[in-house]
C-alpha cells in the first residue's frame, strides 16, 4: 500500500518531499516536494513513478514530464555549495525542504519524506526509503534528480576537467584523480574530507 494512502482516505492533500546530492562531494543539493492527486482521482489510477535511482537518465526526463503533468503542485529548492558548507548538509536539507514546502499552493496537509525529520506541525511519515513506497516521494526524487542533473552539466561547462556531468560531482576513482590534479573548485564542498585534503589551486572564494 502506498504511504499516502491513510492520509488521502481521509481527504488530506500530501506532500512527498526527496532530495538529489546530498552525498555528493561538489554541487548543490536540490530539494523536491510534490503533491500529487489521490490515486482514485488520477487517470489511470496508478501512479508509474519509481525512485529516481532505478531510472535511467532518458526515463527520469520522461518521468519528470509526467510528474510536472499531473502534479496539484510541485516545487524545487537549491541550496548552493557555500550554504551547504556553512550550515552542514543535514541543515541545508531541511532548510530547502521547508523553502520547497511553504511554495506549494494548494499547501500540503499532510507529508511523507525520505528518512528527512522536517519540522512541522502537520501529519509526518518519515520512513526510510519512502521513495520506494510512495509515489509521491518517488515524483520529488525525480524532479530533484533531473534538476540537479542539469545543473551539474553546466557546472562541467563552467570547470572542465573534473567530469562532472558524468559523475553529477559523486565521489568516483575519476573525480578522486581529478581533485589531485586540479584540486577543488569552487563548487566542491570544503567540509567532506576527500575534497578538504586535496591540493588547493582555486583561489579561497573564487
Amino acid at each position: 500500500m502506498d504511504l499516502e494512502a491513510p492520509f488521502w482516505s481521509l481527504g488530506l492533500r500530501v506532500a512527498g518531499i526527496d532530495e538529489a546530492g546530498r552525498g555528493a562531494w561538489a554541487g548543490p543539493i536540490v530539494v523536491g516536494a510534490v503533491i500529487l492527486p489521490p490515486l482514485d482521482l488520477s487517470p489511470s489510477g496508478r501512479y508509474p513513478f519509481r525512485d529516481s535511482k532505478l531510472l535511467t537518465p532518458k526515463m527520469r526526463v520522461r518521468m519528470a514530464e509526467e510528474v510536472k503533468r499531473v502534479a496539484l503542485a510541485y516545487a524545487l529548492e537549491v541550496v548552493e555549495v557555500a550554504e551547504v558548507d556553512r550550515l552542514g548538509v543535514l541543515k541545508a536539507t531541511l532548510l530547502a525542504a521547508r523553502r520547497a514546502l511553504d511554495r506549494l499552493h494548494p499547501g500540503p496537509e499532510a507529508l511523507v519524506t525520505d528518512y528527512l525529520q522536517v519540522a512541522t506541525s502537520l501529519p509526518l511519515l518519515a520512513p526510510p526509503k519512502a521513495d520506494q513506497k510512495s509515489p509521491s516521494v518517488a515524483a520529488a526524487s525525480i524532479l530533484a534528480k533531473v534538476h540537479r542533473d542539469r545543473l551539474m552539466e553546466e557546472l562541467d561547462r563552467l570547470y572542465p576537467g573534473y567530469g562532472f556531468a558524468r559523475h553529477k560531482g559523486y565521489g568516483t576513482p575519476e573525480h578522486q584523480r581529478a581533485l589531485q590534479a586540479l584540486g577543488p573548485s569552487p563548487v566542491h564542498r570544503r567540509r567532506f574530507s576527500p575534497v578538504a585534503q586535496a591540493p588547493l589551486r582555486f583561489p579561497e572564494g573564487e
